[in-house]
């Protein structure tokens, strides 16, 4: 399964925000790495700050170039604004379903779940991160899974973690996906518009 093994503080700092979750680098060193980070920098260009919102959300949202840009085309040729529905789809993908519902603390930790068959998507193990979930469909711990130490110590914080378009169910450890999230429901620091005007070139 591919994904960003790199360093993850190094990321955050470039963008100046906490992709990764919480992050004591930022609070020590509010400003980008490097040897010239605290330096004044050159203003950057348009397709600079393009590029960078497409990488942060590429970042946030733990997916790879190709897969992105295969999203960007689904979410284009979809009726609707097509920043809007490439988020909607990145936040139905499974691993990031996982991470919304509190069953994993991060977006890594949910694929690593996903990967190792602790998710049923439905009653039917699916271990894709990038599956698609659809409106209705339900998502839960695997039933051999649902006392592993690593899912019950997230789902004990998982009270502030709650959205409207996701409903949960504690007592079978399973959510549904209800619908599609509108673009104010998703809290992510993301300027979608810019990344279609980069790929509009």
């Amino acid at each position: 399964m591919a994904r960003y093994t790199g360093p993850k503080a190094k990321v955050a700092r470039r963008f100046n925000d906490p992709i990764f979750g919480p992050s004591k680098a930022l609070q020590k060193k509010p400003y980008g790495p490097g040897m010239h980070g605290r330096g004044r920098r050159r203003k950057p260009s348009e397709y600079a700050i393009q590029l960078a919102e497409k990488q942060k959300a590429k970042y946030t949202y733990g997916v790879l170039e190709r897969q992105f840009a295969n999203l960007f085309e689904k979410a284009a040729s979809k009726q609707g604004i097509t920043g809007e529905n490439l988020l909607r789809f990145l936040e139905a993908r499974l691993d990031n379903v996982v991470f919304r519902l509190g069953i994993a603390p991060t977006r890594r930790a949910a694929r690593q779940l996903v990967g190792h068959k602790h998710i049923v998507v439905n009653g039917e193990v699916v271990n894709i991160a990038s599956y698609a979930v659809k409106p209705g469909d339900k998502v839960g711990v695997r039933e051999k899974s649902k006392s592993l130490e690593a899912i019950t110590a997230s789902l004990a914080g998982r009270a502030n973690r709650k959205f409207n378009w996701l409903e949960w169910n504690q007592a079978e450890l399973e959510g549904t996906f209800v619908s599609y999230p509108e673009r104010d429901q998703i809290p992510e620091k993301i300027q979608e518009q810019l990344i279609v005007e980069l790929y509009s070139k």
